[in-house]
């Protein structure tokens, strides 16, 4: 199987005067306004950042979701939250981190099977293997 998607970014002007736009494929996004603020200075809009954790979250939560099918178990709910940290390293900006937080409602799931097929999430998400950080993950079952 290969599915192959797309999202395009238009910018004008200047890295401190400029403004871009955001758009996918789908339609989820149309000319969603980005740019230095709201990157950087937590005003409107979003960045990249902001994406690739929404992307990540979404992609750890199906791998999950399809290992939890494939054990016999169906989730109630799961939630998934992606911190990103972006910082200076050396002369330019690096992803360093990747911080997943899960809560889910399993019903008959035990603790030992469900921290083995939340390693395998993590591990067997294709957005976790693009990333060259670190990411940690807290993970628990609620009711």
């Amino acid at each position: 199987m290969r599915v192959k998607t797309s999202g395009s970014a238009a910018w004008s002007g200047g890295i401190k005067d400029g403004q871009g736009t955001i758009s996918t494929k789908s339609g989820a996004l149309t000319n969603y306004p980005y740019g230095l603020s709201s990157r950087y200075e937590g005003k409107p809009g979003s960045n990249p950042e902001e994406l690739l954790g929404a992307a990540h979250a979404a992609c750890f939560t199906m791998n999950l979701s399809r290992l939890l099918t494939e054990a016999g178990f169906k989730a109630e709910r799961m939630d998934t939250s992606a911190d990103v940290t972006l910082e200076i390293a050396g002369d330019s900006f690096t992803i360093t981190s990747v911080h997943l937080t899960f809560k889910g409602a399993i019903p008959g799931i035990d603790q030992a099977t469900f921290d083995g097929l939340i390693a395998r999430a993590k591990s067997g998400c294709p957005v976790s293997k693009l990333f060259n950080c670190t990411i940690t993950l807290d993970a628990s079952l609620v009711s």
